[in-house]
């Protein structure tokens, strides 16, 4: 793998941290800026949301740039939104500098992952995005508890600060390291419609139908991850302090999971997707029934992380192989899909959770998503071995219903 495509791997470790590190701070933010926990729980809706909405549209509004520019501009922008954050006494500013972060964070994860994936060969996007995932799952791992620790000795804007320092080496490495080469048009007054080419994309089936699988098995993830806390103390009987213990197994195992898929997910992503899948489903149905043992709960921890991640970041990797007609949007497609995930699936646990089904339900729906994305599968393959009413020539060919799940260039 080049260099550059590690640095991108240090910036986007930073934002994975900003993304989840409010989970350990918002006690004390709510505290200092005299407002509900409910209201500082919004903010990491307000993440989410900027994150889907940003994705294509930062992606889109950078298109005439140069991809060292883009990955600049919404790395610097990130940077002085948290300093920002740091300093505000007003919820309200905090508020807009995490929506305005999230937008930053959404275009550079976008243009990191064309630029990424534009670096490589042809047959290693996967191990590309799993770099890139990697520092997300890092994050989880180190970032999320050392900020949460930064929070309660320090205060929760000591987070804030270290994040935007977290950043500055990775302007200056993405200043040295990447390459200055141009978006897939070269001719600014040609940006404008090779855009609405790309967007045309969302049109293949293929796409659309990797996309929310992509989604499903993410929204999974983050449905039991985000009730991971009160799972382990209020129903596997643990105290408070094997909490942060929990959460960064969970983290390990993303980790694991993500360098799985890197190493896979270019030439053998069936081994990965299905019987990966197969065990990713049935070990949410597990730890719902075991979750009151203690004993089972570290080792599906463990083993629900690196599955979650296995499974999610091959098909991440699939979005960039089943758009090809969309070189440079490719990615944004990809982030927006990993963050519809994150944003569905919390809302649905947290449904069940406040309809009173209990701590267990989030491993219950994350079973259920996951089965959906099975269901979706096979509804996608059967539709396309379906004859074509126009005829012979427009039959659908038994292959096409497995390039739904395909990622290596040229179907082999």
């Amino acid at each position: 793998m080049p260099f550059a495509i590690y640095i991108l791997g240090l910036a986007v470790f930073a934002q994975g941290t900003s993304e989840f590190m409010l989970s350990g701070l918002v006690p004390d933010i709510a505290s200092e800026l005299n407002v509900s926990i409910p209201a500082v729980g919004a903010l990491t809706s307000a993440f989410a949301a900027g994150m889907i909405v940003g994705a294509p549209l930062m992606a889109v509004l950078s298109l005439r740039w140069p991809r060292r520019r883009a990955l600049l501009v919404f790395l610097v922008a990130f940077m002085f939104v948290h300093v920002a954050g740091a300093v505000t006494t007003s919820f309200s500013v905090l508020l807009v500098t995490r929506v305005l972060g999230a937008l930053a964070n959404a275009g550079f994860l976008a243009v990191g992952l064309a630029t990424a994936t534009g670096m490589v060969p042809q047959n290693a996007k996967g191990r590309a995005t799993s770099v890139l995932l990697g520092g997300i799952t890092l994050a989880c791992v180190a970032g999320v508890p050392a900020g949460a620790a930064l929070g309660q000795t320090l205060g929760w804007r000591s987070a804030f600060w270290a994040v935007a320092l977290i950043s500055l080496p990775a302007v200056v490495a993405v200043m040295r390291s990447v390459p200055d080469t141009v978006r897939a048009t070269g001719d600014p007054d040609e940006a404008r419609p090779h855009a609405r080419r790309e967007l045309r994309a969302l049109r293949e089936p293929r796409l659309l139908v990797v996309l929310v699988l992509a989604a499903l098995v993410n929204a999974a993830t983050f449905c039991t991850f985000t009730y991971l806390t009160p799972l382990v103390t209020d129903v596997s009987g643990f105290s408070e302090g094997w909490v942060p213990v929990t959460l960064a197994l969970f983290g390990l195992g993303s980790f694991a999971g993500v360098t799985i898929g890197g190493r896979l997910s270019d030439t053998r992503p069936m081994l990965v997707l299905i019987p990966g899948g197969i065990a990713l489903l049935a070990g949410w149905a597990l730890f719902a029934l075991t979750a009151g043992s203690p004993i089972v709960t570290f080792p599906l921890t463990v083993v629900q992380g690196t599955l979650s991640f296995a499974v999610g970041s091959t098909l991440i990797a699939q979005v960039l192989y089943a758009a090809p007609r969309a070189p440079s949007l490719g990615g944004s497609f990809a982030t927006a899909a990993l963050n519809v995930g994150a944003a569905v699936g919390p809302a649905v646990g947290g449904a069940t959770i406040a309809a009173g089904l209990g701590y267990r339900s989030p491993l219950w729906v994350s079973a259920l998503l996951v089965a959906a994305a099975f269901v979706t599968a096979g509804l996608a393959q059967a539709v396309r071995r379906a004859p074509s009413p126009r005829g012979r020539r427009g039959a659908a060919r038994p292959e096409d219903g497995r390039a739904a799940l395909r990622t290596r260039p040229g179907g082999r």
